[in-house]
């Protein structure tokens, strides 16, 4: 069981570091429609992983307990939007081809913001991953391995290119390959961290595990409403960034169905 969590906890990181890697293979920062692509299929693949993998095993293991089914999901989902919503207001951060930064005023340099940026969303990422886990180490009947795994792999699908999208644009900046895949791989640490922590909570944790698998979902679905669909319309219009949500969120649905 052990090396199975282990394996879960890491594969996020890898998909985020492997995108990082792409700095060392494309010359140039990557193209615009590809990353409208991306940033698309990214938003389906959480979108699909907040319901199928989160929400829909939190209202199954609510209606287990004998609790109000709905309860658990409706409050967990808005608690964990209020969390996203108070660190994207404190946490400095820029978004890619945004010149304003967000948070609380800082003198940090904007390479740094940009990593922040991805790092304060890869936060609910690893919670998933971490309170799934967590939920199978205690034995719960509705999470199997399988369908951990399969949030793991959706997750780490979607990281992937994070991991470009962070990468290139340092490198475009004048930033030296092997700095820039540090920095777009060191992006996604966050994951495994998160995903530990929850884990060691475990014992504290279970008896509200379906609160805090809305709670991921909820911010989950702030990310994707708040950062990754906007930055899909803006610029030129394209419908490539419609048919990467579809795409990603067929494919998580299908995962966590089939190994589910």
């Amino acid at each position: 069981m052990i090396w199975n969590v282990t394996a879960g906890i890491l594969i996020p990181f890898l998909g985020t570091a492997l995108g990082a890697g792409m700095v060392f293979l494309l010359k140039k920062e990557m193209n615009e429609l590809l990353q409208k692509a991306l940033l698309g299929f990214a938003s389906g693949v959480m979108i699909a992983a907040s319901v199928w993998s989160l929400l829909i095993p939190a209202i199954e293991m609510a209606e287990e307990k004998g609790i109000i089914t709905w309860m658990p999901a409706a409050a967990g989902f808005m608690g964990g939007i209020l969390f996203l919503l108070v660190l994207d207001s404190i946490i400095p951060h820029l978004h890619l081809e945004k010149n304003r930064s967000e948070g609380v005023p800082s003198r940090l340099k904007k390479t740094t913001k940009l990593v922040l940026a991805v790092t304060l969303h890869n936060i609910p990422e690893g919670m998933a991953v971490g309170v799934t886990f967590a939920g199978l180490m205690a034995g719960n009947e509705l999470i199997s391995l399988s369908g951990a795994l399969a949030l793991s792999f959706g997750i780490a699908i979607q990281n992937f290119p994070e991991g470009a999208i962070i990468s290139m644009p340092l490198k475009s900046e004048g930033m030296s390959k092997p700095k820039a895949f540090l920095y777009g791989a060191l992006s996604g640490i966050v994951e495994p961290a998160a995903a530990v922590l929850t884990i060691l909570l475990m014992e504290v944790m279970e008896p509200v595990l379906p609160y805090l698998l809305s709670f991921a979902a909820g911010a989950m679905i702030y990310v994707v409403v708040e950062e990754l669909i906007p930055e899909t319309q803006s610029g030129k219009h394209t419908n490539l960034g419609i048919v990467g949500v579809a795409v990603g969120f067929v494919l998580m649905m299908i995962m966590d169905v089939a190994l589910g």
